[in-house]
């Protein structure tokens, strides 16, 4: 059963707007699981221009479901995810002035580098998950790394969706496959949203979990949070 992680990085983008804490990203983040999410997602970047490295330590002791810290694997990054420890650690190649995520990695360019930090954070009983394009070649590339999962790009599906679904997701279906035979969970993420979600899931149903916030929070300023999250939800699990 896929599960629906929220990704609050705008919820925090909006307070630091202003300064101050509103809105609250530690209610916020709790409301969403009171709300059904069956998961926090957080990406602080060096600059924290939205999640805060103190917001990610805030957060630790309130979440009831499930937390994913994604990010580059820096330094800085490494040392704040080992002293949270949070469920799950996704691992992004994003530049430090990049606006969002923007590609995945080259796992078998760097796959020296990304079996050093999976195996780090495997020891300290954290799972893995490296973001990576639709091909079939970084899946196997990933799981040579050490890693648990692989979280799949998923922009060019979005991209590609209303003009031909069946194209747009063929690279990511063939890719979740190779991870599947890999012995890796599968995750998604980037510009999934309530007219593509749902065909996906349906699609890749071993996906073990959708990572979804600019999407989500924009439809909130129309729907209101509880009831965005609980649409998103129904797509998950195929009810929509």
């Amino acid at each position: 059963m896929t599960r629906l992680s929220v990704n609050i990085n705008k919820i925090a983008t909006l307070r630091n707007a202003r300064g101050g804490n509103l809105p609250d990203v530690e209610k916020a983040a709790v409301d969403i699981e009171g709300f059904g999410a069956e998961g926090i997602t957080v990406h602080p970047r060096p600059d924290e221009r939205h999640i805060r490295y103190s917001d990610v330590r805030a957060l630790k002791p309130l979440i009831r479901t499930e937390f994913n810290i994604e990010g580059n694997p820096i330094l800085s990054f490494n040392a704040l995810v080992l002293e949270v420890h949070p469920d799950q650690v996704t691992l992004v190649p994003d530049a430090h002035d990049a606006i969002t995520s923007n590609a995945g990695w080259n796992t078998l360019e760097h796959r020296s580098f990304l079996t050093d930090v999976c195996g780090m954070f495997r020891e300290n009983g954290i799972r893995t998950s490296i973001f990576i394009d639709p091909d079939p070649e970084m899946a196997r590339g990933a799981a040579a790394c050490g890693c648990d999962r692989i979280e799949l790009y998923t922009a060019a599906y979005a991209e590609n969706y209303a003009r031909d679904r069946e194209a747009a997701i063929a690279p990511y279906l063939e890719t979740a496959r190779a991870a599947r035979d890999c012995g890796l969970g599968v995750n998604a993420g980037h510009d999934l949203n309530l007219d593509n979600l749902a065909w996906f899931v349906r699609t890749i149903p071993w996906t073990d979990e959708v990572s979804i916030g600019h999407a989500l929070i924009s439809d909130a300023l129309y729907m209101g949070l509880e009831k965005t999250v609980r649409a998103y939800l129904a797509c998950v699990k195929n009810q929509a």
